[in-house]
């Protein structure tokens, strides 16, 4: 394999504590030492292992590129005080460690989005009306924010579904709010941008006025390869400008992963069954 393939980044889809598949994952790739892991956000949660594949995706090091999802900071705002854990949560293994609080401080410390190359990495989606460098501006606010001192109040002030709509003038905590839920919870929005939060089916359930976020006619990222995850229910998707991750592995579904070649031809798909996941998934 010569340098430059070996340096091309495999992108992989919500993992939410799948463990096992991630490890048949990687042995059939298998990746070099030099290769740039992508993740999607949603590293843990509802799977059986989220301890033991966070350890893993930390093991990695500066080569693992991971963005937070919503889950990811549902477990930071449990740990904050701020939410209530959920039956369905898989989180309490992560908070019981011995090293729970080396783990948290990591996962605080990892971006909203990331981009490199022409290839621009979130959760969740975009807004039509962002281009590239207040995405990456509103995305650098909110990870700021959250390496302060005073993060768990901020985080506090994150959650909430109002304001829907970005509008440039926006005051502060209103602003960080709109970017929060667009990069780590967005799936249909109007074309003005105004997102909606309750539907979580495939493109055909989107309300009356509604579209996929990516849809949007003269969305302003199009001329970027938008990589993405967090909706289970529209699959792996490949397009030239849009890669959606989720081929729903905690649903007993497949775990993905898409080697991030500049040339769409060029990007290769491989998955693996995650039958043991099977029946873990519910809920966003």
């Amino acid at each position: 394999m010569n340098d430059h393939v070996s340096r091309t980044p495999f992108a992989f889809g919500d993992l939410q504590g799948c463990h096992a598949p991630l490890r048949r994952l990687l042995d059939t790739l298998p990746p070099t030492p030099e290769t740039p892991l992508w993740f999607a956000g949603d590293l843990i949660n509802r799977g059986p292992d989220s301890l033991a594949t966070l350890r893993e995706v930390i093991g990695f090091g500066t080569r693992a590129h991971a963005v937070l999802g919503n889950h990811d900071l549902h477990l930071l705002a449990v740990h904050a005080g701020i939410r209530k854990m959920k039956d369905s949560d898989t989180i309490a293994d992560i908070l019981a460690a011995p090293d729970a609080r080396a783990l948290l401080e990591w996962l605080r410390h990892r971006p909203f989005a990331h981009y490199e190359n022409g290839m621009l990495m979130v959760h969740a989606g975009v807004l039509p009306q962002w281009d590239l460098t207040l995405t990456l501006e509103l995305a650098d606010e909110l990870q700021r924010a959250l390496r302060a001192a005073d993060w768990k109040e901020t985080l506090g002030e994150l959650y909430g579904n109002e304001p829907r709509r970005w509008t440039p003038d926006l005051k502060r905590k209103d602003r960080m709010r709109v970017a929060f839920n667009a990069l780590t919870r967005i799936r249909f929005c109007t074309p003005d941008g105004s997102m909606e939060f309750a539907s979580n089916g495939g493109p055909a359930s989107a309300p009356e006025n509604y579209l996929p976020w990516f849809d949007v006619p003269e969305r302003r990222t199009r001329d970027l390869t938008v990589v993405f995850g967090h909706w289970a229910a529209l699959g792996l998707m490949l397009r030239d400008n849009l890669i959606a991750l989720d081929s729903g592995c905690v649903w007993g579904n497949r775990l993905s992963a898409v080697r991030l070649a500049a040339d769409p031809r060029q990007r290769t798909v491989i998955q693996v069954e995650c039958g043991e996941c099977s029946g873990a998934g519910r809920g966003d």
